[in-house]
């Protein structure tokens, strides 16, 4: 099926505080993000009209904000409701919702403290990040040539554009090589995440252990997981962790917005099974988004 072009689509996008029509939602070629990548995003997906976890979205986009040096022009309460509205003059029911914050044009160069910061909001239907078939036998991954800087050298807690471009350029390395995603190690060369998301290893002992966030996104998608694991009395144990322990690992998945809970099969050649923690996760996590019924609604049926 034909993917119809992100700039030229049906709909509006909620733009610095008024709904403009979708195609008309544009910024010029000098805004200062384009070059300099001043610019902080959320990823949110609707589920049955309900964005799951937005105000955290949110609070996270203005940290992010903040970090990068420049604050938004508009409440967490605003966002939140402006968020809200797009998906419902969009029509989304289940879908992804894109807020993102930048520097304008009005100064051009390194620096540009006097550039008005945007915010807009689009959403938009969203299918599964990968197939579903790819999801109940296990994604592929390559480990990346690239790894993730030192918290010294750029501001890894904040979700910023700029940080992922090493992503898109390790998951265009994998896809071209057949594989679905990326693993990254970090400066240090330890395990750090996936592309997009965060990653979650059993070593068969009914444990999960996931890399200490320390200079990389801490995911919404992440401690949602941690949570769940732990309701289910599944020690969590964050953690340093070296790419030459994988071989022993017995399963391995993914979190994040757009991947949810998705089960790794393979890494390098070393495969992995879709157990019964990656299972429980992904069904636990699916009922805390609502896709569908939890057990007690289950029950009462």
């Amino acid at each position: 099926m034909e993917s119809i072009p992100f700039d030229d689509r049906d709909g509006v996008i909620w733009f610095n505080g008024e709904m403009v029509p979708w195609r008309d939602a544009q910024i010029h070629v000098l805004s200062h993000a384009l070059h300099y990548a001043s610019c902080v995003f959320e990823g949110e997906r609707s589920y049955g009209g309900t964005i799951f976890k937005l105000t955290e979205h949110t609070e996270r986009l203005a940290m992010s904000a903040e970090t990068l040096g420049f604050e938004l022009p508009y409440s967490v309460a605003e966002i939140d409701a402006a968020c809200i509205e797009t998906c419902k003059q969009n029509d989304i029911i289940d879908g992804y919702v894109r807020p993102v914050a930048w520097r304008g044009s009005e100064m051009m160069g390194v620096s540009a403290q006097a550039t008005r910061i945007n915010v807009a909001i689009a959403a938009w239907a969203w299918p599964s990040y990968f197939s579903p078939e790819a999801r109940m036998k296990g994604i592929r991954l390559k480990t990346s040539k690239w790894r993730r800087p030192d918290p010294m050298t750029a501001p890894v807690k904040a979700k910023a554009a700029g940080l992922y471009m090493i992503c898109t350029l390790s998951k265009h390395d994998a896809e071209n090589e057949g594989y679905d995603d990326c693993l990254m190690l970090d400066w240090r060369g330890q395990v750090a995440e996936a592309t997009g998301a965060n990653i979650f290893i059993s070593f068969g002992d009914g444990k999960l252990h996931t890399p200490t966030p320390d200079c990389f996104l801490d995911g919404i998608t992440r401690r949602t997981v941690i949570d769940l694991a732990r309701a289910r009395d599944i020690e969590v144990i964050e953690r340093a962790i070296m790419p030459d322990e994988l071989k022993n690992a017995t399963e391995i998945f993914l979190t994040g917005t757009a991947a949810e809970v998705t089960p790794v099969g393979e890494i390098d050649g070393m495969k992995f099974t879709v157990g019964d923690i990656s299972k429980w996760m992904m069904d636990d996590y699916d009922r805390a988004v609502g896709k569908v019924p939890s057990a007690a609604e289950s029950a009462a049926e």
